[in-house]
């Protein structure tokens, strides 16, 4: 892919106002670049980082063009923009991540047979449409499972277990859902979550920090650690290289994250690619003091045109980040307190349960 290099001085537009969209605004303010950020609603956190903001919908084709025509360059901090939005940003500025990389990404069904499509290993899965697609979906696949809607799901939304035992309602089950599309995928007996955060640039660079473990709490991302603990290298080896791969075959250019299932079965070590995030991710925050380039740094570098940074952790020190979750950014003091912690509170008004408010770093010598 030939991307044009964006000279510092220019403009990053940024769609999507969360505290991803901040910390990416942040991290170009630090190359001299000036910021535009693109979303919906008025009390946005990027918006407080930002050179220039536009509050509009991601419906709104006009606003949608004018932002574009106002910037150099344009990236998105979550993948659930409608495709019509993509091609209206695409057309009035370069798009990074590209279009089709967001549209496998979006689609549970999708992204799966993609990865499959490559040879890489995910659960098995079946589409589902109707209490007859379900039954046939248990039948192939059998209990337990997952069923999951194709679009929009995440921090554990959107799903559903079905167990081993008992009948299963599907006319109340389908119901649930509302008639979205969905996906039933087979239950993986996986030991831990692991990820990995990697970029690749324009030039076809790439670059991955080292493999994170996951700790998920309700469903919620609660704790990275970095590196994995008791991971063969050849296992981490492993899941860096379908990065990679999955990188290359989408001809993409940015940070984006995979999701794995760490397996071991009879005295064996393997990853399961659980989902792709084409974007930065939460299980990288741990990169801004962990890393020596963090992965916000990686992503404007990769949309710019710019060559990548060394990915290596600081001082090959591990790495703990913590989120804040609800009222917990409410002891904030106490954090500051704490030697080497390092707090990141991103700006958000009202602290709801299960609501991503800030998120606190430790290096470990």
């Amino acid at each position: 892919m030939s991307v044009r290099t964006v000279e510092p001085g220019s403009t990053l537009g940024i769609v999507g106002g969360g505290q991803l969209g901040r910390m990416i605004a942040l991290a170009a303010a630090r190359y001299g670049l000036k910021v535009h950020v693109f979303a919906p609603d008025a009390d946005s956190p990027a918006f407080d980082v930002a050179a220039r903001a536009t509050r509009g919908a991601y419906d709104d084709a006009e606003a949608l063009a004018r932002f574009a025509g106002s910037v150099d360059v344009v990236t998105y901090e979550f993948e659930n923009i409608p495709a019509e939005t993509a091609a209206i940003l695409a057309s009035g500025a370069p798009l990074h991540p590209n279009a089709a990389a967001l549209a496998t990404t979006q689609d549970r069904l999708a992204e799966k047979t993609f990865v499959n499509g490559l040879g890489i290993p995910t659960a098995p899965f079946r589409p589902v449409d109707s209490g007859d697609d379900l039954d046939r979906a248990l039948a192939a696949i059998g209990r337990p499972a997952v069923l999951k809607t194709r679009r929009f799901g995440y921090d554990g939304k959107g799903q559903r277990m079905i167990g081993r035992e008992g009948a299963v309602d599907r006319s109340s089950i389908m119901a649930e859902f509302g008639g979205a599309p969905l996906i039933l995928e087979g239950f993986v007996p996986f030991e831990r979550e692991v990820s990995v955060v990697a970029a690749r640039g324009a030039d076809g660079s790439f670059a991955a920090f080292d493999l994170c473990e996951n700790e998920h709490r309700d469903h919620i991302l609660a704790v990275t650690r970095v590196p994995a603990s008791g991971v063969a290298p050849e296992t981490a080896a492993s899941a860096v290289e379908i990065a990679r791969r999955i990188a290359e075959a989408l001809d993409y250019v940015g940070v984006l994250a995979v999701e794995l299932f760490l397996v071991r079965e009879n005295g064996t070590e393997r990853v399961v690619v659980n989902e792709i995030a084409p974007r930065v991710h939460n299980s990288g925050h741990w990169t801004i003091e962990g890393a020596l380039t963090s992965q916000f740094d990686q992503h404007v570098r990769a949309v710019c045109g710019w060559p990548l940074g060394d990915a290596s952790r600081t001082g090959g020190m591990a790495v703990e980040m913590h989120n804040l979750i609800g009222d917990e950014a409410g002891g904030w003091a106490e954090i500051l307190a704490r030697p080497g912690a390092h707090l990141h509170l991103y700006g958000k008004g009202e602290a709801r349960p299960g609501r991503k408010m800030g998120h606190v770093t430790r290096l470990i010598p």
